[in-house]
Parts: structure tokens; sequence; C-alpha cells
């Protein structure tokens, strides 16, 4: 990829800013956390692995910037940062499992400020660094799932914008192209925001593999006809059991894979999974600003006074999937028996 989502720079953190694309280029320079935060709530910064690199940078950019030589001032701030950022997204577990690592840094208490400061700046770049690998990996896993001349259909964007880099249902779409496979990608357009119409065709574009924007109610009658053969989407929190929550719709696509036959594959790091969560039925579902709904730009398209319900994601139950795409291999059913002997980060 020829960009990058996220950067550290020293004093400040460069961000891609993704509410602009694909029109304009632009990257956001982030001074403190608190820009950090309103980058992630205001999706300038969005999918789980990326929110979650987000985050860790913004805690070791706070830290590097507090002046204080009072140890328990400079926790108290440490955790009202942490705090903070881990409010941003709550559906997404990456991000509050990537602030628990900065955590627990902070944790050793034999270091003093000067060296807490460098510790977790090393730990976020090492964050970072682990996600691109991480992506790469489950390329190379999930690439053998996809077969030669297939049409296949993605929801939302879990590609490298979605991630420190590479991506991972992307990455695994990337790493089947590169091997020579060939085959055309079909994009839903991700109502409300767009991150397909957006960001994923605008990722593909770049990598020149073949795509058709397809509007997200297209789907079923696609697989009907035989022009879309299997699905690959991301995830932004995994359940004991494997019920995956990502982007609202995802679930459809799920009903409609099962009721065709054709496979529907989870694509994400072991860090999207919550052991502590039984099942799905209790992971938080984001509502966003009605706003998103109401207007495609600044355009508003219904008519005043009309509610509005805006959930971001759904929840695809287990039974619906057939394999999830990890860094450490392929998870397939039973999935709960699997996750059992299964090493997670």
């Amino acid at each position: 990829m020829n960009f990058k989502t996220i950067e550290w720079k020293g004093d400040y953190i460069r961000i891609l800013d993704q509410r602009r694309l694909p029109h304009e280029v632009h990257y956001l320079v982030c001074k403190d956390a608190l820009s950090i935060e309103r980058a992630i709530k205001k999706m300038a910064i969005r999918g789980a692995p990326a929110i979650g690199v987000a985050a860790a940078m913004g805690i070791a950019l706070a830290a590097k910037k507090t002046r204080t030589k009072n140890i328990e001032l400079f926790r108290r701030k440490f955790d009202e940062i942490c705090f903070r950022l881990g409010e941003a997204r709550p559906t997404a577990i990456n991000l509050s499992w990537a602030i628990n690592r900065m955590k627990d840094v902070l944790k050793k208490e034999s270091f003093n400020i000067e060296e807490i400061k460098v510790r977790l700046e090393e730990e976020a770049l090492k964050i970072y660094e682990e996600d691109i690998k991480t992506n790469k990996k489950i390329g190379e896993y999930g690439k053998d799932l996809i077969p030669d001349g297939v049409g296949i259909l993605t929801h939302c964007n879990a590609g490298a914008l979605a991630t420190a880099g590479y991506g991972t249902a992307l990455g695994v779409i990337y790493a089947a192209w590169q091997q020579g496979k060939r085959f055309h990608v079909y994009v839903d357009e991700t109502r409300p925001l767009l991150q397909g119409a957006r960001l994923t065709a605008w990722e593909l574009k770049q990598a020149k593999i073949p795509l058709s924007i397809i509007t997200d109610n297209m789907a079923g009658w696609l697989i009907k006809n035989k022009k879309i053969n299997l699905i690959i989407v991301g995830a932004d929190r995994i359940a004991k059991n494997g019920d995956t929550a990502n982007k609202i719709g995802t679930y459809s696509l799920a009903v409609l894979a099962n009721f065709h036959r054709i496979p529907f594959y989870v694509a994400a790091p072991s860090s999207t999974f919550d052991l502590k969560m039984g099942c799905g039925e209790n992971i938080p579902i984001e509502e966003r600003s009605e706003d998103e709904v109401t207007h495609i730009g600044r355009k508003r398209i219904i008519p005043q006074g009309i509610k509005v319900y805006n959930p971001a994601f759904d929840v695809t139950p287990h039974d619906l999937i057939d394999a999830i795409i990890t860094e450490k291999g392929i998870i397939r059913k039973p999935f709960k028996k699997y996750l059992k002997s299964f090493e997670i980060a």
C-alpha cells in the first residue's frame, strides 16, 4: 500500500482522515490524546485494529507530554486518558485490548516516570508493528479459501485503512491475488457511512483488483444468479462461542449465504476475541448519530421530524459462520470446542 493509516511521529501522531476519502487524501496532525479521541469518535480513523493502535499511540503521546514528576499525579492522568479513549467506541474489543496492554506497562513499579514514558512508546510501536505482521499472517492462512475465478463479496472496509496496514478480510483477498488467483470483488456500499463504496473501493482500485460496487440490498439477487460465490468480512468483537459483531448488515449477508449455501468467512486477529463473553447477546452495540442516516454528505435526504434508529453493528450467530481466519490459523466449527485449545493473545 502506498499510504499509511496511522504514523507515530515522535511529538505528534499523523492519521489519514478517512472521512475525506476517496476525494481527498488528507492527514490529521494529532498533538495530544484528546485529538486521538475525537478522531476515533468522529470516524476519521476507524476499524477495530486501527483504533486499538490509535489508542495505544494516544496514551504514549499523552504520557510523553506529561510534565509532572509526581508518580501518583502521573498515574491519575494516565488513568483518565485510558478511560476516555476506552469510551470512544464501545463495540470493538481491540480498543480495550490495546489499552490494557498499555496499562500493563504502568504496573511495573520499578520504573520511574521517564522510564515509563519510554516503555509506553515502545509498547505502542510494538502494537503497531504486530498488527501489520498479524494481518499478513491472516492473509497467508486465508488465501487458500479463495478459489480461482470466483466472485467475492465483502462488506464495509476491513483493509489497510481499518488496520495498521494490509488488512484482515481484504488482507486475505490481497494474499490470494498475489498468489496469482484471479477473481472479481463485489463491494457493498455499506450504508449509512459508505465505507465500502468510499474506502474498500479506493483500496482495491489502488491494488488493481477488479471490483464492482453494489448497493446493500443487491447481494441476495447476485448470489442467486451465481455472481457471488463466497463472502468474507472483518469483525469488531468475537465471543467465545464464535458469535461475531461486525458492521451493520453483516448478519443479513450471513443469512443469505446460509440460505444459498455459499461460504461465509470472518477474518480477524486474535485480539478481536472476547473470551470472557460466552455469546454475542451481551456485546455492546454502539448507536450513532441520526445525522449519518438523514444526510449523505451535507445533503439531507429524508423529511424533517422523522425518528431514526442507527445501530452501527449487528451480531452474526456462530452457526452461520463457516470459518474464522486468524493469524494463528483457521478456526472451524464447532468454534467453542476448538477455542478451548486455541491460543489467544
